[in-house]
């Protein structure tokens, strides 16, 4: 195995998203080599939320990890909490809201890989 097939969650700094959230990439293709997704840890901090957004082309699963809060998925609006996991299609709109005090966390799985270009933010 390589080390770029392996990563440290140490040695990988976070960055804000264009949605508000802040992410860590656990494997990116870009970076690690691997083929078709993408896997990171997102928070979103205590009384705030993403902004709602859309992937033309990339299909998500989150999974709550830690905290809890509320998934908007287009016209739906529902509570997750830690072992929720929820798909999110292409094109579907989506946000995550956080009404609590404490920081809101969560795993991202995107395939195709997640990219910047793929995220469109929309109207509330």
């Amino acid at each position: 195995m390589t080390d770029k097939m392996k990563t440290s969650y140490a040695a990988i700094a976070a960055f804000m998203t264009k949605d508000g959230s802040i992410i860590r990439e656990l494997m990116h293709p870009q970076v690690h080599g691997n083929r078709a997704q993408s896997l990171a840890e997102a928070s979103v901090p205590p009384r705030s939320a993403t902004l709602a957004h859309r992937h033309r082309l990339s299909e998500e699963i989150y999974h709550i990890t830690a905290g809890a809060g509320r998934m908007r998925l287009d016209d739906e609006e529902f509570e997750v909490k830690p072992g929720d996991t929820v798909c999110i299609p292409p094109g579907a709109a989506h946000a995550l809201i956080n009404p609590h005090d404490t920081e809101l966390r969560l795993l991202c799985c995107s395939s195709p890989a997640y990219a910047h270009e793929d995220t469109e933010l929309l109207q509330d």
